[in-house]
């Protein structure tokens, strides 16, 4: 029982991997994957806010500004002319003392483009407390 080099034995070496093995490995690992995933993603302890429907009262010193479904900005029952007229106007109540709360009606069926240019303004004014007002559930 020697070496016999270039004999012809029955220990001819094999040129091909058989790669069945290793498929089902890699399947394995994947369905382990996609099991584990989404509990890591979610295993960060968050607590989260809990909806509340706070009434609010409408003061007389609460600056409201609406937007109708075509999208025209009114300040109070005034209509507006353009985002300028509403910064310009804006100004003057971020001026007072304390500053009032802008309050937003925007229409569920106008586009969001009016509401956001309304925000813009009022960021733009110096205002810092603003809210929106909305329909409670259920009415």
């Amino acid at each position: 029982m020697g070496m016999n080099i270039g004999a012809d034995t029955d220990d001819e070496t094999i040129n091909t991997i058989n790669t069945t093995p290793l498929v089902d490995v890699m399947l394995v690992l994947l369905i382990i994957f996609l099991i584990t995933i989404p509990v890591v993603t979610t295993s960060i302890k968050v607590d989260l806010p809990q909806e509340t429907n706070q009434v609010r009262e409408t003061k007389p010193e609460n600056v409201i500004i609406s937007v109708d479904k075509a999208g025209q900005i009114f300040l109070y029952d005034t209509p507006i002319k353009n985002s300028t007229d509403l910064i310009e106007r804006m100004k003057k109540f971020s001026a007072m003392q304390p500053q009032p709360e802008v309050q937003i009606r925007g229409d569920g069926g106008s586009d969001f483009e009016s509401v956001g240019r309304v925000m813009y303004a009022v960021q733009r004014a110096g205002i810092v407390k603003v809210g929106f007002i909305t329909e409670p559930t259920g009415q």
